[in-house]
C-alpha cells in the first residue's frame, strides 16, 4: 500500500536570494492559478524592467490539488517528490501578443528548464545512468527523457491591474503584461509512484543527486536567472533571437525526425514526420505525400 505524503512549505533560500519575490505555500490548487490571482488582486507585483534587467517572481507549492497542463489536461504531482513552481515575468504586451514571435516564449521556458536541470546535475557531480539519458523537449511544452515525460510547462498571459481595464481593445501596445510560466518536474519519484506508464522521474535516470529539497531550490534558482537572461535578450531582438532559438531547439527537439501524430482540440489528427520548427516556433509536420503542414496547437505523440 502506498503511503500518502504530507505537504510542507518549500524552503527556497537560493531562489529567494535571486528572485524579486517568492511566495511559498505547502498546498494550493495550482501555482499558476495562485500566481494569476495574486497578480490580478495586486498582492504580487513586478517592477518595470530597468536597464534590460527583468523582474522575476516565483510561486511555489509542495502539493497541487488541481495542477493543470495544456488543453485542459491534469498535472499530477506528489509532495516532497515533484517540483511545482510558477515564474512570473513582466514583458512588453507587443511581444507577448505578436503571433509571429510569441510562440518562442514557450520554447524559451523549455530551454530555461533544460539549462536549470543540467546545471544542477553538473553542480552536484551527478551523472546519467546511461550515455543516452539526455534531457529533451517534446514540442511544445514537455521535458522528456528516454521518450518519457519528466516535466511539463504551461504559460499564461495576465493583465496586471496597472494596465487599465484589462481588455485588449482598451490596451496600449506599450503596456506591459505578465507571463506566468508554470513548471512541474518529477525530480524524486520512485518507479512505483509514477502517475502514468508514460511518465518518468529524474532520479530514475541520474545517480548522485542531492536531496529533493536541494534539487528543487537549485533548479528554481537557475530558472529565475535563466528566465531573466533569456527573456531580456528576446525582448531586445525578438526576430534575431527567434532564428538563434530555432537552431538551439533543433538540437534538443525530441520529436524531430520521428513519425508523430498531432491531436487537435477539435478531435482531428494529423500523422507525419516532425521535420523542424518554423520561424514562429510552430511545428512542421511532413505527411506521407510529401506535403508540409504547420502545427500551432496540438498534442504530439510519437507513433
Amino acid at each position: 500500500m502506498m503511503i500518502a505524503l504530507k505537504a510542507a512549505t518549500p524552503q527556497l533560500p537560493r531562489t529567494t536570494a535571486v528572485a524579486d519575490h517568492v511566495v511559498a505555500v505547502d498546498e494550493t490548487d495550482s501555482t499558476n492559478a495562485l500566481a494569476v490571482q495574486m497578480i490580478g488582486d495586486g498582492s504580487l507585483t513586478l517592477p518595470d524592467h530597468q536597464d534590460g534587467e527583468l523582474a522575476v517572481a516565483v510561486v511555489a507549492a509542495d502539493r497541487q490539488t488541481a495542477g493543470r497542463g495544456r488543453n485542459g489536461h491534469k498535472w499530477v504531482s506528489q509532495p516532497g517528490r515533484c517540483s511545482t513552481m510558477s515564474y512570473a515575468v513582466r514583458i512588453p504586451r507587443a511581444i507577448a501578443t505578436d503571433e509571429s514571435v510569441n510562440g518562442w516564449l514557450q520554447m524559451i521556458a523549455g530551454l530555461v528548464t533544460l539549462d536549470a536541470l543540467n546545471g544542477m546535475i553538473e553542480e552536484y557531480g551527478a551523472a546519467p545512468n546511461q550515455p543516452d539519458c539526455s534531457l529533451e523537449l517534446k514540442w511544445p511544452n514537455d521535458v522528456f527523457c528516454h521518450g518519457l515525460k519528466l516535466g511539463g510547462l504551461l504559460s499564461e498571459l495576465v493583465i496586471p491591474p496597472s494596465s487599465g481595464t484589462g481588455t485588449d481593445a482598451d490596451a496600449d501596445d506599450d503596456d506591459d503584461v505578465v507571463i506566468v510560466f508554470g513548471v512541474g518536474l518529477n525530480l524524486a519519484l520512485g518507479a512505483c509512484r509514477l502517475p502514468t506508464p508514460q511518465s518518468t522521474s529524474l532520479q530514475l535516470h541520474v545517480s548522485g543527486l542531492p536531496s529533493f529539497g536541494e534539487m528543487r531550490d537549485a533548479v528554481a534558482e537557475r530558472q529565475v536567472e535563466g528566465f531573466r537572461e533569456r527573456l531580456a535578450k528576446f525582448i531586445a531582438d525578438p526576430k534575431g533571437q527567434a532564428e538563434s532559438l530555432r537552431e538551439e531547439v533543433k538540437a534538443v527537439c525530441w520529436a524531430r525526425g520521428r513519425q508523430v501524430e498531432a491531436h487537435f482540440t477539435d478531435g482531428t489528427t494529423l500523422t507525419g514526420e516532425a521535420i523542424g520548427l518554423n520561424e514562429d516556433a510552430s511545428l512542421i509536420l511532413r505527411t506521407q505525400d510529401g506535403t508540409d503542414h504547420t502545427v500551432r496547437t496540438a498534442d504530439v505523440g510519437v507513433l
